[in-house]
C-alpha cells in the first residue's frame, strides 16, 4: 500500500494518520510499541523528504498479516531528488538534524538506494522476534550500528556523537 506525498510540511501529519489506519487494519494496535516506533519513523522519513528535497514523494508500507508470528514491517519513502541522505551530528542545542540518527537507533535495519532519477530510503522493524543482526544498504556501504548499541550496549568501535536524541512530536 502506498500514499503520495506532496512537498508540504502538512503532509507529515497526513502520513502519520494514514499509517495509523493501515496498522489498525493489519492487527497492530496503537498500544503496541511497534506501532509507536513505526509512526515515529514515518514522521522522520516523510519530514526528511518534504523538508530536504522539496519534491513529491511516495510512502510505502508493507505490513504482515494479522498473525503474531515473527514478521517484518517495512517502510519506504521514495522521492525524485538525487541528493543522498546524510546523517548529521547535531549539537545539543540544535533543533533538527537527528532524523536519520533516530531511524538508525529505532529500526532493525535501514538503508537507501538509487531509484530512477531519485532514491528510496527504507527501514524495517521486526515484530515478535529477537533483534536481528544489523544489516543495511547505505548506498553500498555497511556502516550500520546494531539497535542494541542504541539501547546501552558498548559499541564495538568508536561512533560519532549524535548529541541528544531528543525529539519533538508535531
Amino acid at each position: 500500500m502506498q500514499l503520495e506525498i506532496r512537498p508540504d510540511p502538512a503532509e507529515v501529519g497526513r502520513a502519520r494518520r494514514w499509517a495509523r489506519s493501515r496498522l489498525a487494519g493489519s492487527g497492530i494496535g496503537d498500544e503496541e510499541p511497534l506501532a509507536e516506533t513505526l509512526i515515529l519513523l514515518v514522521s522522520e522519513l516523510v519530514t526528511n523528504a518534504v523538508v530536504h528535497t522539496g519534491c513529491p514523494a511516495v510512502l510505502r508500507l508493507s505490513l504482515p498479516g494479522g498473525t503474531a508470528e515473527p514478521s517484518t514491517v517495512r517502510l519506504e519513502v521514495a522521492d525524485t531528488s538525487d541528493r543522498a541522505p546524510v546523517p548529521r551530528c547535531a549539537g545539543d542545542e540544535a533543533t533538527g538534524g537527528r532524523g536519520l540518527a533516530l531511524v538508525d537507533c529505532l529500526a532493525d535495519r535501514w538503508g537507501w538506494s538509487v531509484e530512477g532519477a531519485g532514491k528510496r530510503i527504507w527501514c524495517e522493524l521486526d515484530r515478535c522476534a529477537a533483534p536481528a543482526e544489523a544489516e543495511a544498504d547505505h548506498g553500498g556501504t555497511e556502516e550500520r550500528r546494531g539497535v542494541e548499541e542504541c539501547r546501552g550496549a558498548v559499541p564495538a568501535e568508536p561512533e560519532p556523537a549524535y548529541g541528544s536524541l531528543a525529539y519533538e512530536v508535531v
